[in-house]
């Protein structure tokens, strides 16, 4: 399937942004088009079916109830809808870990979060009388490890204690079943491995806890249930998440498993910084004091489109591995790595 890349970039960075594929994108704008011819009819009478088709499409992908699921822009907004609306008590603890990506952090500090941090391996175990919720990713950012969200959700469901799941970057990477999880909350993106317009991420909650937790856009159909109170959010553009039907159709004729298979066969010679690496994204400890120059110069230099971050002071490199892409793109950053 044709991709709107650069061809004269080698592109090892799906799993930043994601990437649309030629239909997928043909029918986000054939739906902005018709919205343009009749902003009215689209946003006034047909916004809510559109919406509701689009939603059970996806709730079908990702093992869920439609009524439980809501678009949002991404998974961040996501996250912080739930964390602003989570009214933490002095002495509560929020249990997490160190592998989050920075901008759920930081809206836990800014919601006044004691943010305790514990390995991955150890989140369970580490569930405690102050804890009051514990936040993970399904598959971390930085180190790009898919964690064990299933059995932190079921001890923290056993000690009484809200399991809120970052998976930016599951759907369209894992196979998913929200319903069996046990998470509370869970957050995703659909414009990175689903491969849908920017901005389609939705939020996942189960049906108890729809009540406490506001959009970050008050709006009208605030008082008609979950659906619509994060539903309509003022006035904007809905073609990226109307378009994720389109997406689950052009991912399913994805190689997954060639992904996946190429993405394994390079990992004798750019190391998984640790166990359980993410189907078609892993991380590898790379010799540099200069990470952002190093993936300056792989871009300047080489036209190789990669993430290169330092992380808890050491540097890691992130290759992804998109339906594009082939072993000859690997090799070119392997060489232009021994030649930076």
């Amino acid at each position: 399937m044709d991709f709107l890349l650069d061809p004269d970039v080698t592109f090892l960075n799906h799993g930043s942004y994601g990437a649309c594929p030629v239909p997928v994108f043909e029918r986000y704008q054939e739906l902005q088009r018709e919205l343009e011819r009749n902003p009215v009819e689209f946003l006034g009478r047909r916004f809510y079916d559109l919406t509701e088709a689009a939603r059970a499409a996806l709730a079908s992908f990702v093992g869920a109830r439609a009524d439980d699921l809501v678009f949002v822009p991404n998974a961040t907004a996501g996250l912080n809808a739930v964390i602003r609306s989570l009214r933490l008590e002095p002495g509560d603890e929020v249990l997490t870990t160190r592998h989050e990506y920075g901008a759920v952090t930081r809206t836990w500090q800014f919601a006044g979060a004691t943010l305790v941090d514990v390995e991955p391996e150890e989140l369970a175990a580490a569930i405690g009388p102050r804890t009051r919720a514990v936040s993970v990713s399904h598959i971390t950012s930085p180190t790009a490890l898919v964690l064990p969200v299933e059995e932190i959700c079921a001890a923290a469901r056993a000690a009484g204690v809200l399991s809120i799941v970052d998976g930016a970057h599951a759907p369209g990477q894992l196979q998913l079943d929200l319903g069996q999880l046990g998470a509370d909350v869970y957050a995703g993106n659909c414009h990175k491995w689903l491969s849908a317009p920017k901005g389609a991420g939705f939020l996942w909650a189960r049906e108890e806890h729809h009540g406490w937790i506001d959009p970050l856009v008050v709006s009208w159909g605030y008082d008609d249930g979950f659906a619509r109170r994060h539903g309509w959010q003022g006035t904007r553009d809905p073609a990226a998440a109307l378009a994720v039907p389109a997406a689950i159709e052009a991912h399913r004729s994805f190689d997954l498993e060639g992904c996946r298979r190429l993405a394994a066969s390079f990992h004798d010679r750019l190391p998984p910084v640790g166990p359980n690496p993410a189907p078609q994204m892993w991380a590898s400890e790379v010799a540099t004091d200069d990470p952002d120059g190093l993936q300056r110069r792989l871009f300047d230099e080489h036209r190789i489109e990669v993430v290169v971050r330092e992380w808890e002071g050491r540097s890691l490199l992130r290759v992804s591995i998109g339906p594009y892409n082939a072993a000859a793109d690997v090799e070119r950053l392997l060489e232009a790595l021994n030649l930076a």
